[in-house]
């Protein structure tokens, strides 16, 4: 479902790929997040994505106007698991909502792997 807004020169449709781009761009620029993810789930491997393919590790699903994103990333090594989703969450909540004018409901995260960064 697309993300619709009414305003009084009319309406304004964004398209849920345009938020998982943004939203995979915002996250990766979060501390201690290397990248996303995509898992391969017929073969259990998980691919660390770079650029374009951001949107792959990102999941956004909209009903009413409320958001739920999903991002699948791999953390950097050492770090505190719960420190960086902490961040996570508190930077895209507030990064998409002013993007789109729409709330976020629910932000999960599911950390696939872990890198250590040279």
């Amino acid at each position: 479902m697309k993300g619709l807004m009414n305003t009084q020169l009319g309406a304004v449709i964004i398209d849920p790929e345009v938020i998982a781009k943004y939203a995979g761009s915002v996250a990766v620029e979060c501390f201690g997040i290397v990248g996303m993810a995509m898992v391969n789930v017929r073969d259990g491997i998980v691919k660390l994505l770079r650029g374009d393919n951001l949107t792959r590790g990102v999941n956004v699903q909209i009903n009413d106007n409320r958001i739920t994103l999903s991002f699948h990333v791999i953390v950097s090594y050492g770090v505190s698991i719960s420190a960086v989703s902490d961040n996570l969450i508190s930077n895209v909540k507030y990064k998409v909502e002013e993007f789109t004018g729409m709330s976020i409901e629910k932000i999960n995260i599911f950390v696939e792997g872990v890198r250590v960064i040279d």
